[in-house]
């Protein structure tokens, strides 16, 4: 009898229970029905979107700058004392004063050639003071502009970018501009040297 009055409670139950979720659908979808929350639904839809685009546009972004710290964060490649520096700086805008950055860059990477080279003395310094048979290797170190240039940002973006290992010269140990060079001078370029390339108003040999 106790079997029997229980299953009847349960079974009275569980059609109360069906008939509560059955209105609370009929309800739910009435109110999902409506415009209001269709487009509060919609409003809330876009906004979870915008968030997880933006999250993806600041990760990558965030990725993408430590890409190019990564880049930027480069070894020198030439660790060069105060005066060498110096010496550096004004050799190349003396001679490429009137060049772009890479004409400039072009005059460093012969210097720091030379300064690796064994036929060539050790140091930048001595590189662009040496004499070969009393000729001065590079004419600004007698002439003057050597020691009275004022240096530009364009003579000091090129030689940083020489002195982190970049070298757009082919390997080239020399350089002449052909029409302030005197003839005896072209003369020996033309027949003791290999022409690489020319680039602005110089010729570069090897």
């Amino acid at each position: 009898m106790y079997k029997k009055y229980l299953t009847s409670l349960l079974l009275l139950n569980m059609t109360f229970f069906l008939s509560w979720v059955c209105v609370k659908e009929v309800k739910i979808n009435q109110i999902a029905s409506t415009q209001a929350f269709r487009m509060e639904f919609l409003s809330e839809t876009t906004q979870e979107e915008k968030k997880s685009f933006l999250e993806v546009v600041a990760c990558v972004s965030s990725g993408q700058r430590v890409v190019d710290y990564e880049i930027l964060e480069k070894d020198m490649q030439y660790n060069l004392s105060d005066k060498d520096y110096d010496s550096l700086l004004r050799i190349v805008e003396a001679e490429a004063g009137g060049e772009d950055v890479d004409g400039k860059l072009l005059v460093a990477n012969v210097v720091l050639n030379r300064v690796n080279n064994e036929k060539f003395p050790d140091t930048v310094t001595e590189v662009i003071m040496q004499k070969g048979q009393g000729v001065a290797q590079f004419t600004p170190t007698v002439d003057g502009r050597f020691q009275n240039v004022t240096i530009s940002e364009e003579t000091y973006e090129a030689v940083e970018r020489a002195l982190y290992g970049e070298d757009i010269s082919k390997g080239a140990l020399y350089f002449c501009a052909r029409q302030k060079a005197d003839s005896g001078r072209l003369q020996w370029f033309d027949q003791n040297l290999t022409k690489l390339f020319s680039y602005g108003n110089h010729e570069f040999f090897l």
